[in-house]
């Protein structure tokens, strides 16, 4: 069964979410942010990768070059998760984000 990686990066520790086709959390865990302890995490859970997702930022070059050296496909979108607010001409406080706008009143 293929299975995807979702990872939540941050400058000490990285939590890695493991899914099934299903979408289905098959493992959750937290790791040091270095390329090959995330490896290892990986591995130890014994199953084949499809794709290994994370989020643009400082750090993400440098765990690509890793990851995809150990022979792990890795994604990283085109923009990084942001979110900016502006005011708009109505007095409505609108969220942008990667993705979609948002609304406040």
């Amino acid at each position: 069964m293929t299975h995807f990686v979702g990872l939540d990066v941050s400058v000490k520790e990285t939590a890695v979410c493991v899914v099934d086709q299903a979408g289905k959390v098959v493992a959750e865990h937290k790791a040091p942010t270095e390329p090959e302890d995330i490896v290892v995490l990986l591995t130890s859970i014994g199953v084949d990768y499809e794709r290994v997702g994370l989020e643009a930022g400082p750090l993400s070059q440098w765990l690509v070059g890793g990851l995809a050296m150990a022979g792990l496909g890795v994604s990283v979108p085109l923009l990084p998760k942001v979110a900016v607010w502006k005011m708009a001409e109505n007095g409505e406080s609108l969220l942008f984000s990667s993705a979609n706008i948002i609304l406040f009143q």
